[in-house]
């Protein structure tokens, strides 16, 4: 509930200038495995791929929309806490939670192709351009080169003045970087030229209506289907995975 007051605290705090609000509307459920601490999602060629959490649970995977099953899988090591992942070029990149260190695996067949090192934390990750952008739960947003992993460039993400931290899953969707919150029910858009938020998508109630319980079972995960527009949600542990839309944008 604090970071959930604390977002309402930087809407609050906002320059005059409004920031759009929109809300949702569910197309469609589909199958979630219940023991997916889910940390990355995204859609690629007629599937999803999910990257979860946890010590000696954490796991990429291919999965079937319509049964929520793994078509094809690859563990973490046991010393790993994985965390979000993005497609680049014929490889799934992912990261780690405190290891500093990330793995690169083939889209083909999830064979572990490579590895690298960077500072800080890792959250979510996603590509914009050229370059990988990474958040690691502060404000900051770095864009780093996807070969070597080499800072280019980072914002600071605003929520019209005030800063927002706590940013994890990661997606691009027409240029923008959409991110969820972590302990909120709030995905946020972000201009990757500035940092600044240009809106936020309020999806509260998605974790009831999924049966969701827990503390940990949050809000997380962003997936977008861009031939057919569609877009995915869901959240840690949850039952149900949700392709929705856009509601009631002011």
């Amino acid at each position: 509930m604090i970071l959930l007051y604390a977002f309402a605290a930087a809407i609050a705090a906002a320059d005059p200038a409004p920031i759009e609000r929109c809300g949702y509307r569910i197309v469609q459920s589909y199958p979630h495995d219940t023991s997916s601490f889910t940390q990355g999602l995204f859609w690629d060629g007629g599937h999803l791929y999910e990257s979860t959490g946890q010590y000696g649970a954490s796991r990429v995977a291919r999965l079937d929309l319509q049964t929520g099953k793994a078509l094809a899988q690859v563990k973490l090591p046991m010393d790993q806490f994985g965390e979000g992942i993005t497609r680049w070029k014929d490889q799934i990149i992912g990261v780690t939670w405190q290891n500093g260190e990330g793995n690169r695996w083939s889209i083909k067949d999830l064979k572990r192709v490579g590895t690298f090192k960077y500072e800080g934390e890792g959250w979510g990750v996603t590509m914009v351009g050229d370059s990988l952008v990474l958040s690691d739960g502060t404000s900051q947003l770095r864009f780093l080169d996807p070969a070597t992993m080499q800072e280019r460039r980072r914002v600071t993400v605003r929520f019209g003045a005030r800063p927002l931290a706590m940013l994890n899953e990661l997606e691009t969707i027409d240029g923008q970087i959409w991110a969820n919150v972590w302990m909120t029910d709030m995905i946020v858009r972000i201009d990757p030229a500035n940092g600044a938020i240009t809106s936020y998508i309020d999806l509260t109630g998605l974790k009831k209506e999924a049966g969701a319980k827990g503390g940990d079972s949050v809000l997380n995960g962003i997936a977008w289907d861009a031939a057919k527009k569609r877009l995915f949600v869901t959240g840690k542990y949850w039952p149900k995975l949700y392709e929705i839309t856009l509601a009631d944008c002011r």
